[in-house]
């Protein structure tokens, strides 16, 4: 008789199981493989791949520089000079022009402390950087807020003892800011503003005519002018008028703005320019004053 066969030998589900891991952890690992040379390959030719950016520089800003004192009318010329360089160093035409400042600053506003008044003297002088997207409005606005500044740095203490207002020491800042050269003048020229207020004279302030006639400054004073009846003629015998202009002459500059608030302690009544047209000769005698300009020629 033939030999008798056996039947297969089964193999042990254990051993099944690891055989079946083991080639599904080698098929996971080949797709992984796969997907990351594919990858790799589309990231390296993907032209919307973030590339490394090199920071622009913004354009430099212009700078305005409106002198202590200058008017309304001549910082508006001031911002028409400095738009026109702008305009040539950039080929393209600011914002910022004369037109439009005098525009922005023609109405008058409600300032804080003083109530509502015509912009001059509320326009603070400084430099200030612009660039062609700057409006005048924008450049207004940062004046107002530097005159805050540096108003609020002020003591009117003495100048409520002596009865004057917020807007009366900026009309005499402006004055004095006009009437010196010389920085330490500034409180002898106010001192000679209150005393005269004190006692009732005319101010006899040429910088108010000046300003209210615009008269240039390289022109003399004729005498029809004098006897001209305006509010900011203060040295006049006929058209003069007494007690403060209506309005400040100019911006004056925190140095101004401190010695109207704080005049020397002197009782000068008088002043006139000293031939180095930058200081003043002072006196409370009018004969002095008098005899003062005769020596040195003054009408």
């Amino acid at each position: 008789m033939p030999p008798r066969q056996r039947p297969p030998r089964r193999t042990p589900r254990s051993v099944v199981y690891r055989r079946r891991f083991a080639a599904l952890a080698v098929l996971v690992a080949a797709i992984a493989a796969v997907w990351f040379i594919v990858a790799s390959v589309k990231g390296g030719n993907d032209s919307t791949k973030t590339q490394p950016t090199v920071p622009v520089a913004a354009p430099k800003p212009f700078r305005i520089v409106f002198p202590e004192g200058f008017t309304r009318a001549q910082m508006a010329q001031r911002v028409a000079a400095v738009a026109k360089i702008a305009q040539k160093e950039r080929g393209r035409k600011p914002k910022l022009n004369a037109a439009t400042y005098l525009a922005a600053t023609r109405r008058p506003r409600f300032i804080p402390g003083f109530g509502k008044h015509p912009l001059e003297g509320f326009l603070f002088p400084a430099t200030y950087d612009f660039t062609g997207r700057t409006t005048s409005a924008q450049l207004a606005k940062r004046q107002l807020q530097a005159f805050q500044r540096n108003w609020s740095r002020l003591n009117l203490a003495y100048a409520r003892s002596k009865n004057l207002t917020p807007y009366d020491v900026l009309i005499i800042a402006s004055m004095v800011e006009e009437e010196t050269a010389a920085p330490e003048e500034r409180q002898l020229v106010a001192a000679v503003i209150y005393n005269r207020l004190h006692l009732g004279m005319r101010l006899g302030i040429d910088a108010t005519l000046r300003y209210g006639l615009h008269i240039p400054p390289t022109e003399s004073i004729h005498q029809s002018q004098l006897e001209t009846p305006s509010p900011y003629n203060t040295s006049g015998t006929t058209g003069g008028h007494t007690g403060l202009p209506p309005t400040p002459i100019g911006n004056p500059g925190l140095a101004s703005l401190q010695a109207a608030a704080h005049p020397a302690k002197a009782n000068f009544l008088f002043f006139v320019r000293k031939p180095d047209k930058k200081h003043h000769f002072f006196t409370d005698s009018e004969a002095a004053f008098n005899a003062y300009k005769a020596a040195h020629g003054y009408p």
